[in-house]
């Protein structure tokens, strides 16, 4: 009995990191802003997705002060999600709308003469819930929780592929019609080519017979 539960368990963790890895859902970053200028980083996120992300300016050597950065995150559309002042630390969560590359752009306040580091734990999807919340509520644990967080990875898979058919449905009809215009404009082209032709021949030919040449 205890053999075939470690087996399980061993299967189910290894389904778990097979699919974390095809499926990346959080990650960590370190930006350097300047101390003018603006720093952004952006993701291509499906709609209809739970974004999390934790910021934090990272203290320097020798600085007793941590200067204050201001934050502000757009959508695809340029609807402003989340946006904060003269902050060293921030928080943002929201559930995407559409699908398309979500901004987070990060700026220092004041005037000063060295830039600042500054640490984002930016998370998608199944990364981005509360799983120790859920287990609590649905009073599992084990094996139990391990599979409800295979279930909900395959199902972020399942959602990712067919947000993938769906942009590349839409890419193959872009394409389809840039090619049909282009036929179009070619055979314009080739038609006025054509008469252009034509009108200078019958040009020609009227001028040579004023001049009594044919």
């Amino acid at each position: 009995m205890n053999s075939g539960m470690t087996i399980m368990m061993l299967l189910v963790f290894s389904c778990l990191t097979t699919l974390f890895v095809v499926l990346p859902q959080a990650e960590a970053v370190w930006l350097t802003i300047p101390s003018s200028g603006t720093k952004c980083i952006s993701e291509e996120i499906q709609s209809n997705v739970v974004v999390l992300a934790d910021y934090y300016v990272i203290p320097g050597e020798g600085h007793h002060h941590l200067p204050g950065i201001s934050a502000k995150v757009t959508s695809p559309y340029g609807n402003n999600l989340h946006q904060k002042e003269n902050v060293t630390q921030g928080q943002f969560a929201f559930t995407t709308a559409e699908g398309g590359n979500y901004v987070a752009c990060f700026w220092m306040d004041g005037h000063h003469q060295e830039g600042v580091s500054l640490g984002i734990e930016w998370k998608t999807g199944i990364s981005a819930k509360d799983w120790e919340s859920v287990a609590k509520k649905e009073k599992i644990e084990g094996v139990e929780l391990e599979l409800m967080k295979l279930e909900g990875a395959v199902q972020a898979i399942h959602q990712y592929l067919i947000y993938l058919k769906d942009k590349e449905a839409n890419m193959r009809q872009v394409s389809e019609r840039t090619n049909a215009r282009v036929a179009w404009f070619s055979i314009m082209s080739l038609g006025v080519c054509i008469m252009a032709a034509a009108l200078q021949l019958w040009y020609l030919k009227r001028f040579f017979r004023k001049k009594k040449l044919i």
